[in-house]
C-alpha cells in the first residue's frame, strides 16, 4: 500500500492515478471530500480513504504496517494565509509527525516543499542553497522552508531518518485535475475560463521596469513531470535530499496564454490590468528552477514542452463546462 496525503488535491490526485495504473492499493488521505474534489478520484482502482485528522492517530495505533511509502502532498498552500499558528501546526507539525513515523518504521517519505521558499529570487533558485539562507516572502513559503531546515537538522544530527526521503520544491505546476482549486488554480485554467467566458485573457501589468507587460517569467512545469521526479527519487535512495521540481526553463506569461489560445483554437486577445498593491509586495517576476542537482543525481527525464503540456491539460475531461463567448 502507498499512502498519499493531499490525495484529493491537484498533484496528489494525479500521483494517485499514476500509481493506480500499476495495480497498487492506495491509502488516500485528505480532508472530507467535496463534490469538486471527489471527481479527481474517478476511475481509480483499489483505494481506501482516510480523513487527514485521523491518519496520524491510525499510524500511532499501529495501523500503518502495510504501508510501503508515504507521499506527503497535503498542506495549506494559500500564499495569502496570515494565521501562522495554523500553518505551523498544519504544514510543519504534521509533516514532522509523518517524518518521525517513517523514520521509526523504515518507510520512504517524500514530501512537498515549494519554490515559494526562494522568496523574491534575489538569491537564485538553486536547491543547493541552504534553506537557512533563504527568505520566503509569505508565511506559506516560511512554513515550507522551516520544515526543510528541520529535516536537514535531523540529518546533520544523525537522528533517525526515513531510509529514502526527498523534499520537492514544486515550481509553477499545471495540468489536469486542478479545477477544484478555484483562485489558486494555475494560470492555464484561469486563462481557459476567461477565454471561454469573454474571449480574452487578463494579465497583470508589470510592476518592474525590467519586465514588459506579460513578460514576467515563470518555470511552468507539467504535473506529470513532477510525478516523474517523485517516483524516480523514491526508486533511488542514494539520492535522498531536497530537490527542485521544474523544467529548468522560464517562459513568459504571454507564452503561456498564447499556448492556451492555440489549444482552444482561438485568436489571442490579451488585456493588461493593474496588479493589486498587496499582491505586488510578494510577486515573483521571475522563477527558473536550477535542475542541475537532480540531473547530477541521475535523473534523465526530458521536461514536457509548455505548448504540449497546455494542450494535454486542456484536453482533459475534468475542465469545467463554460458557455463559449459570443
Amino acid at each position: 500500500m502507498i499512502a498519499i496525503t493531499g490525495a484529493a488535491g491537484f498533484i496528489g490526485s494525479n500521483l494517485a492515478h499514476r500509481l493506480s495504473t500499476s495495480g497498487r492499493e492506495l491509502i488516500l488521505v485528505d480532508h472530507p471530500l467535496t463534490a469538486a474534489t471527489a471527481v479527481n478520484w474517478a476511475g481509480l482502482g483499489r483505494f481506501r480513504f482516510v480523513p487527514m485528522e485521523r491518519f496520524l492517530t491510525d499510524l500511532e495505533r499501529g495501523e500503518g504496517r502495510g504501508i510501503e511509502a508515504v507521499f506527503h502532498l497535503g498542506a495549506c498552500s494559500s500564499t495569502t494565509e496570515t494565521d501562522w499558528d495554523f500553518l505551523a501546526e498544519n504544514n510543519v507539525g504534521y509533516t514532522r509527525a509523518l517524518w518521525t513515523w517513517c523514520a521509526a518504521e523504515g518507510r520512504p517519505f517524500l514530501y512537498a516543499s515549494s519554490a515559494a521558499t526562494y522568496g523574491d529570487g534575489s538569491k537564485g533558485f538553486s536547491d543547493r542553497t541552504p534553506p537557512t539562507e533563504l527568505e520566503p516572502m509569505n508565511l506559506y513559503g516560511k512554513s515550507k522552508n522551516d520544515f526543510d531546515i528541520w529535516a536537514l537538522d535531523e540529518i546533520a544530527a544523525d537522528r533517525p531518518r526515513p531510509p529514502v526521503w526527498a523534499g520537492l520544491k514544486f515550481f509553477n505546476v499545471y495540468g489536469p485535475r486542478e479545477t477544484h482549486k478555484g483562485k489558486m488554480a494555475s494560470v492555464v485554467w484561469h486563462a481557459r475560463r476567461q477565454i471561454l467566458e469573454t474571449g480574452e485573457v487578463r494579465l497583470f501589468r508589470s510592476n518592474d521596469p525590467a519586465y514588459p507587460d506579460g513578460g514576467q517569467r515563470r518555470d511552468f512545469v507539467f504535473v506529470e513531470d513532477c510525478i516523474d521526479h517523485m517516483l524516480w527519487l523514491w526508486a533511488n535512495p542514494d539520492a535522498s535530499g531536497i530537490y527542485n521540481s521544474g523544467t529548468g526553463t522560464s517562459r513568459t506569461f504571454l507564452d503561456l496564454v498564447h499556448a492556451v489560445f492555440t489549444a482552444l483554437e482561438r485568436e489571442p486577445r490579451v488585456q493588461f490590468i493593474d496588479m493589486p498593491p498587496e499582491l505586488g509586495k510578494q510577486y515573483q517576476n521571475y522563477t527558473q528552477a536550477d535542475m542541475g542537482k537532480l540531473r547530477e543525481a541521475g535523473f534523465a527525464g526530458v521536461p514536457t514542452p509548455l505548448e504540449e503540456g497546455v494542450r494535454r491539460a486542456l484536453a482533459w475531461p475534468d475542465a469545467p463546462a463554460i458557455a463559449p463567448a459570443r
